[in-house]
């Protein structure tokens, strides 16, 4: 079966996230990661350890890993596990 690079998501794959911004999921949540808009991103709430955890329903190879974030947000840290 073809691979479907995440840039170009097929069907956004089921998401959890440790944080939602004010719990205001309607303007903030995961929803907005995978949605190809530069206007809107998924905000956690403030704190360490923000975390996205991506569920696909079967085994995916991953070549390459693009990270976005908002303008004057930064990490000093990303793990990839799998």
């Amino acid at each position: 079966s073809p691979l479907c690079p995440v840039a170009h998501v097929c069907v956004s794959p089921p998401c959890r996230v440790s944080s939602v911004l004010n719990r205001d999921g309607k303007q903030f949540g995961k929803q907005h990661m995978f949605d190809a808009s530069e206007e809107t991103c998924w905000n956690s709430d403030q704190g360490t350890c923000q975390w996205v955890t991506l569920d696909f329903p079967s085994t995916v190879k991953v070549s390459q890993l693009q990270v976005q974030f908002q303008g004057g947000f930064s990490s000093r840290l990303c793990t990839l596990e799998g």
